[in-house]
């Protein structure tokens, strides 16, 4: 993708207007809201300036779960930008005419592309803004910058980011920090990642250190979509071996993506859940839970049941299903995994040894406070304990903090089911910036910041 290269990152004693944490889609999306809310901010001569700190060495979004033959459970159209500007030139269908493909996805008949080309797409549009993210640079913690307007009980207006990379420690200052750290892999109470013990996340990357060697059983506990692409990916990798899908259901269930129950995803969605009662919250995460959590592609389901169904049939099961079993106790040797399994029938125990085991268990939503200690106090709470984030995504705190703290992705409790997925990058992004682009704002944004251009951006297409 061809654009302008942005003015570079701000000095020492800058103070940035937004320090993005984390940078997959979720804060691309907000990168792109930035760079084209720059566009109406041309006419005043101002511009947001924004930087991006991702601890990762280059751009990456479930790398270890990009299989081949795995699609997208959402429509293109529920890209980075397309519900928030559907004339942009970050969406999916710029991506494809960028990439000479817009014609043959029409003939592919389909409104869900791949998980590969949906990476690909995530890519292309980064590398519009290689120059605001510093690749390889871990936030360690985010301070107060105590008296920034120059007095001391001015409170809290600018925030202190520190930063570790090769180069050693880096500091930058901002207005707003948003957080958007990703999910952390959730592995059972007990269970040590390991050579032979891993979880899905790691797919892709570990499998390669088996394919010289002969498995001759694995096992992969979980029973949602990870959970059966694994299987599936394993069943077909590894030919001799035994797949043993172990989960405490009667089997995989199916995901729910109806066009009615799909509305939990749409953007007026996030205005019913932050509206309602905490009880009515609960209802509705447990009304369609069966949209999203722990349930499988019908058409998956359809192709492991009858895989499973011939090979009963051939007397050579290779696919085994585990169902109504608990996994209890997990040892690993120099060779093998024991798995002690327990029946959720009768409470029997049985041992089962492997060659290695995928954990599909899920993730789970990083504290966003892990990285702000000195800023816990200010930082208010709900009677549950859990951080009060307001419609606009910025966290509620005592008023001696002006600088905005927003959070991307840890917000189910308030925002709702699509909180940590994908549906509503676009909109979320655009409504954050609406609220950090105050008048105020983006007088005190020096002129030309460090934004795309994206009027250059389009004349060079």
């Amino acid at each position: 993708m061809s654009t302008c290269a942005p003015s570079g990152p701000a000095g020492a004693g800058d103070v940035l207007d937004v320090l993005g944490v984390g940078f997959g889609p979720s804060n691309l999306g907000l990168a792109i809201a930035l760079a084209e809310h720059g566009d109406a901010a041309e006419a005043a001569g101002r511009r947001l300036t924004a930087r991006f700190l991702e601890r990762q060495p280059r751009f990456g979004w479930h790398r270890g779960m990009l299989i081949d033959d795995a699609t997208m459970r959402i429509s293109y159209l529920k890209d980075l930008v397309t519900l928030r500007n559907p004339t942009s030139p970050f969406s999916f269908l710029s991506y494809l005419h960028d990439r000479g493909r817009l014609v043959d996805f029409i003939n592919y008949g389909s409104s869900m592309p791949s998980r590969l080309e949906f990476h690909d797409y995530l890519e292309w549009a980064a590398a519009a803004f290689a120059s605001q993210v510093d690749y390889g640079s871990e936030v360690v913690t985010i301070e107060p910058e105590v008296g920034a307007a120059g007095s001391a009980d001015s409170g809290v207006e600018v925030l202190t980011v520190v930063a570790r990379s090769a180069a050693g420690e880096v500091r930058h200052r901002a207005r707003n920090v948003v957080v958007a750290t990703g999910l952390t892999p959730q592995l059972p109470p007990g269970v040590v990642a390991g050579e032979r013990i891993w979880h899905s996340r790691d797919l892709l990357h570990r499998a390669p250190s088996v394919a010289g060697t002969t498995p001759r059983r694995v096992a992969v506990v979980g029973a949602g979509q990870s959970a059966a692409e694994v299987a599936d990916f394993l069943h077909r990798t590894f030919p001799a071996a035994e797949v043993c899908a172990i989960f405490s259901r009667y089997g995989y269930s199916p995901a729910d993506d109806s066009p009615f129950a799909n509305r939990i995803f749409d953007p007026g969605a996030v205005d019913d859940f932050f509206d309602a009662s905490d009880d009515a919250k609960r209802r509705i995460l447990g009304y369609h839970a069966n949209t999203n959590y722990s349930v499988v592609d019908p058409e998956l389901i359809t192709d492991l049941y009858r895989r499973h169904y011939h090979e009963r049939v051939a007397g050579t099961e290779r696919l085994r299903i585990l169902n109504l079993t608990r996994v209890g106790d997990v040892v690993e040797t120099d060779d093998r995994v024991e798995l002690a399994l327990e029946s959720v029938v009768d409470g029997s125990r049985d041992v089962v040894s492997v060659d290695l085991v995928v954990f599909a268990t899920g993730y789970r939503s990083s504290d966003p406070l892990r990285l702000l200690p000195a800023l816990a106090g200010t930082c208010r709470r709900d009677p549950a304990g859990r951080l009060r984030i307001g419609r606009d995504y910025r966290v509620e705190t005592d008023p001696e903090l002006r600088a905005g703290v927003y959070v991307q992705g840890a917000t189910e409790h308030s925002h709702g089911i699509s909180s940590t997925l994908l549906s509503n990058v676009a909109v979320r992004s655009g409504e954050i910036v609406a609220s950090i682009a105050t008048p105020a704002a983006i007088a005190a944004a020096p002129v030309g910041g460090n934004g795309v251009d994206l009027a250059e951006l389009r004349g060079a297409r």
